[in-house]
């Protein structure tokens, strides 16, 4: 089943059906219709899943998505010319240039943290880059699973873009196909079984994974503003978010002071929502008790507050942590955050790089030094200074993780570029034929040697 629809989606693409820009324009066109046309279901979808809210579900899922298209739109025609390099001497007579071609179909296997937005985003660059695609959403989110089917297969013919649902073994049976570019966004462990599958068929991919990403905030910080940012960058979804700060390193002549700070915006921010029941729930009673479990890993500062039925944990500040504690060995994808102090810059670049590549890093300082000093001395995927998260929704801005934290990036030109193979290609004069190239002998090496020296 699954190797037929490769194979429709193939036969379509190499027909050279979505090779112009006025038909990719046409898809995106139809991609950006369709969010507009069932936005209310998605947005009901995925609120029964996770019980998020209208304004942040439209914001962090939708409207992020809808930026992408436009973003793209504006910019599409210009990616696809082709790109003339410069040819060296020994090359005179010729030009050089890079074309982007279409992979063919690509398979997009999504998340559920942000089921729609994480869909639908990598979407845009497979078709500004005239491919079509097969898309798994995620089953944990099952309700959004079933809209973002509905609107699909209302929308595009299955040879353009196509939704298959199931589970894990639905992925594996697709993974088995030998699809001509893989588009993953999920946790590392099942990212290591998509790279498996992967290298037995040679086939291209991207991997958005995830780590422990830090929030660094240095003794000149400004403090108040820091702790908020923080606060909702950590918290938002409920902590269920691939670059929310995983852990906080503060200087210990400003923790105390600090940690008040993030109490003080934590509970601004989020108790109204905790006690009405509006707050973002935990996925799945397998990810709420691994999370309850982390809840007595250090001291409570703020939140501890839990509710199985409800799948439901406040959010949490602890302090007193061990580095060698549970919750400091995974990432922790939940609404915990540790607190840790620091005595010098020595102690957070051992610190963080005894941990594996996170795929965010947040600097918080006043001093461009401090701030040059972490962000250029530690290896991470992409961050911001003086925020936390908001680098992934500039469209502009590559995104993606490095070793652990993921492989490849998008976002804008980087997903087209992503979902494009790079054809070199070199156009040779014949008005005349350069000789050197044919001869041999002394007198031959010689001048060779000279050009090429």
């Amino acid at each position: 089943m699954y190797e037929t629809l490769k194979g429709v989606q193939q036969e379509y693409v190499f027909s050279g059906a979505l090779k112009t820009f006025q038909a990719r324009k046409q898809q995106l066109l139809k991609l950006k219709d369709m969010l507009q046309n069932h936005e209310s279901e998605l947005l009901a979808a995925v609120n029964k899943d996770l019980n998020k809210q209208e304004a942040e579900a439209f914001m962090m899922e939708l409207g992020t998505v809808h930026s992408e298209i436009n973003h793209t739109l504006e910019s599409l025609e210009e990616w696809m010319e082709p790109v003339k390099v410069k040819s060296p001497v020994t090359h005179t007579g010729s030009t050089s240039y890079v074309v982007n071609e279409a992979y063919g179909s690509v398979l997009i296997i999504a998340p559920w943290n942000y089921p729609i937005q994480l869909t639908f985003s990598p979407l845009v660059g497979a078709l500004a880059a005239g491919n079509s695609a097969v898309i798994k959403p995620s089953e944990l989110t099952p309700h959004t699973s079933s809209a973002i089917a509905g609107a699909v297969r209302s929308t595009f013919a299955q040879e353009i873009v196509a939704v298959v649902e199931g589970d894990a073994k639905t992925s594996e049976a697709l993974l088995e196909q030998g699809f001509d570019y893989i588009f993953f966004t999920g946790s590392v462990a099942v990212g290591k079984i998509v790279m498996k599958h992967a290298a037995e068929h040679l086939t291209p991919h991207t991997l958005e994974l995830g780590g422990k990403s830090p929030a660094i905030v240095a003794e000149n910080a400004k403090l108040d503003l820091a702790a908020k940012r923080i606060a909702w960058g950590k918290f938002t979804n409920a902590g269920q978010t691939c670059i929310a700060p995983d852990y906080v390193m503060v200087h210990e002549d400003v923790y105390e002071s600090f940690l008040k700070k993030l109490e003080k915006h934590t509970y601004n921010l989020f108790s109204k929502r905790t006690k009405e029941g509006t707050y973002t729930q935990i996925v799945n009673e397998k990810h709420f008790d691994r999370l309850a479990a982390y809840l007595d890993n250090g001291d409570t500062v703020l939140g501890g507050q839990h509710s199985k039925e409800h799948r439901l944990i406040a959010p949490t500040i602890l302090k007193n942590v061990d580095w060698d504690a549970p919750i400091m060995k995974d990432e922790i994808f939940g609404p915990i955050l540790p607190v840790f102090t620091y005595k010098s810059s020595t102690e957070v670049i051992v610190r963080v790089r005894s941990l594996p590549n996170p795929l965010a890093l947040y600097v918080f300082s006043e001093e461009e030094q401090t701030q040059a000093l972490y962000s250029e001395q530690l290896s991470f995927g992409g961050g911001c200074i003086n925020d936390t998260i908001m680098h992934v929704a500039n469209p502009h801005l590559p995104f993606g993780g490095k070793g652990p934290s993921g492989i490849g990036a998008y976002h804008g030109y980087e997903s087209f570029r992503t979902f494009s193979h790079q054809k070199g290609m070199l156009k040779q004069t014949t008005s005349f034929d350069m000789p050197l190239r044919y001869k041999s002998g002394k007198m031959a090496n010689k001048i060779i040697r000279s050009v090429f020296k």
